[in-house]
């Protein structure tokens, strides 16, 4: 299969995708937890890619995408909320310092930029770090931050510990699947430019990588930045999810999550991050909550099944996963149209090859 057809197809099919969720959106409710579930779901595939851009493709160990999707967040937030509702949202605050809004794309551009200029300027000190020491330096800057932006001298700014909303959210699922698609195919462009390879020659030997001409910072911060800017951006569709902001929702949890799905999904994997994403978020939202419910057979009360247990039957599917597939569900390879075509052929090949043997015997 040439590249053209492969790229037809991959256009064809995306359009089909977008025709099905259409469709769907106008037969099901919009309550349905199937859209809860598309949404996060393509909303933690962009960020996890951006992570594993970083993680899987350069090898830099960094934790700190909370303290960027944050950033993002309250950018979206401050720059959106219509100037006649921050009186209202800034209560405490005489209506904030800011008393303008952009449009939805542009707030949208600003969120990452902004990540990108925090990744930049944290940057300059952390990347001279390495393996565990980076992900500290970078786990301590999301704690921070998300600490920063509830003190109540920047209130003005960024409300304080109080809620950020009354700002534009999306309805449709198609929102946030094609911000994110847009946003993914930027990176595998970036993975598979010459920049990619550089990134790459860096993660597997970074002496050989300085031997062949390759500036080891200049790659490293730039990988740096862009991972953050997707970061920053994912955090603004995760707000406009969520429909309001406040930094307590972005703890260390969160990314943990999100290494998670990029370890799940195979670490240097894209098609593996967004699967993993969309698997994370169909069992921890949907097909596991009924362990989080008091059950009762007649007067029977069934034991373990309470508010947590969730959380302790998907820890333990994890780390089943963790044992049993170690590379992840893709490893390093790429789910794609011509690598489905290049295995049946490749079998039906191997199959006439045999034929073609035994009948020469």
């Amino acid at each position: 299969m040439t590249k053209k057809k492969a790229a037809v197809i991959n256009v064809a099919l995306i359009a089909a995708l977008l025709i099905v969720l259409y469709i769907m959106e106008q037969i099901l409710p919009p309550t349905a937890m199937v859209f809860t579930v598309l949404k996060k779901g393509a909303i933690y595939a962009l960020v996890a890619v951006s992570m594993n851009l970083l993680n899987g493709f350069t090898g830099l160990f960094s934790l700190g995408q909370a303290g960027f999707m944050l950033l993002g967040a309250y950018t979206y937030g401050i720059l959106t909320i219509p100037v006649e509702q921050r009186e209202f949202v800034y209560q405490y605050f005489d209506g904030g310092i800011v008393q303008f809004t952009v449009p939805v794309v542009v707030a949208l551009i600003a969120a990452g930029a902004v990540a990108a200029v925090f990744a930049y300027l944290i940057g300059l000190p952390v990347l001279r770090l390495k393996s565990d020491y980076l992900a500290i330096a970078t786990l301590g800057f999301a704690e921070i931050i998300r600490a920063v932006f509830q003190w109540d001298k920047l209130g003005p700014l960024t409300n304080g510990s109080n809620l950020l909303r009354s700002y534009p959210t999306f309805q449709s699922v198609l929102y946030p699947f094609v911000v994110s698609g847009i946003c993914i195919a930027i990176i595998v462009m970036l993975i598979n430019s010459t920049y990619g390879r550089a990134f790459k020659a860096i993660r597997d030997d970074e002496v050989a990588a300085e031997a062949m001409g390759i500036n080891l910072a200049h790659h490293k911060r730039m990988a740096f930045i862009i991972s953050s800017f997707f970061a920053g951006v994912s955090g603004a569709l995760l707000a406009m999810y969520q429909t309001t902001i406040q930094a307590s929702m972005f703890k260390s949890a969160m990314t943990y999550e999100i290494l998670l799905i990029v370890v799940i999904g195979g670490i240097g994997s894209v098609t593996g991050s967004c699967i993993s994403s969309f698997l994370f978020i169909i069992f921890s939202e949907w097909i596991l909550r009924f362990l989080d419910n008091d059950t009762y057979i007649g007067s029977f009360h069934v034991p373990l099944l309470r508010s947590g247990f969730r959380k302790v039957v998907f820890s333990v599917i994890i780390m089943v996963i963790v044992l049993f597939f170690r590379k992840g569900i893709m490893g390093t390879r790429e789910f794609s149209i011509q690598g489905i075509c290049n295995f049946f052929t490749g079998k039906s090949r191997k199959k006439k090859a045999v034929k073609g043997g035994d009948s020469n015997d």
